[in-house]
């Protein structure tokens, strides 16, 4: 393991809006933010915001800047990523961020029914050989459900046309998850919104190496 990578983790445990707990831990309690997000550590009632698989919190910190009447929260298992979200927002003090070091598929022993507002998924692992592990199969789906309110916002941003094909047809299609908008080619399109402000590390590479970037913003209904 690099040095960096060990001082990197030696820093994210002074950082006081980063969460780490272990599988075991989460078997034997209740995570104790979850369902006081609001209350007991942002300290306001502002919609919270799910950045997934969020890597270095591009979206997260971004947006947080953006929207400082909206609460922010990024979730990666890669601790070493994590530690440049968490130390720009510490660093400007940015009252409506926090990350989360955990698995996606742990997510509702973070976060109680109807306490996320909107989600962002940015440039996940496509998983080709294993559709069950993508971050829009309906075993994630079902996950999300469980902790979002009606109608809320689901963000798809990748360069893999294989999981936006497979989310339009195999998820999609089936008509239990509104589309909004979707296209094959984002920055050929006229659509414009948060997803065109912020660009990912991931992202501008795949742009610089003329990879066609792809989008879909879909509803979760209950």
């Amino acid at each position: 393991m690099g040095k960096n990578k060990l001082e990197r983790f030696e820093e994210n445990l002074t950082f006081p809006n980063l969460f780490q707990v272990s599988y075991e831990f989460l078997q034997q309690n209740t995570f104790p933010l979850k369902g006081k997000w609001n209350s007991d550590f942002f300290k306001n009632n502002n919609p919270i915001v799910l950045e997934l698989g969020c890597g270095k919190g591009e979206y997260t910190v971004n947006l947080a800047k953006k929207y400082p009447n909206k609460n922010f929260i990024g979730i990666d298992i890669k601790g070493a990523r994590l530690w440049r979200g968490c130390k720009t927002s510490n660093e400007d003090k940015m009252g409506n961020v926090a990350f989360i070091r955990t698995r996606i598929q742990l997510i509702e022993n973070f976060f109680a029914a109807d306490e996320v507002s909107e989600i962002w998924i940015t440039f996940p692992d496509p998983q080709l050989k294993k559709p069950n592990k993508r971050l829009t199969c309906e075993r994630f789906l079902s996950y999300y459900k469980k902790i979002a309110k009606n109608n809320s916002i689901v963000h798809l941003k990748t360069d893999s046309y294989e999981l936006y094909d497979y989310t339009i047809n195999e998820v999609i299609a089936e008509g239990k998850y509104p589309v909004v908008f979707h296209t094959d080619d984002l920055y050929a399109s006229d659509f414009y919104d948060d997803v065109k402000d912020v660009r990912t590390f991931y992202e501008q590479m795949f742009l610089d190496m003329g990879k066609k970037i792809t989008y879909i913003q879909f509803k979760l209904q209950q």
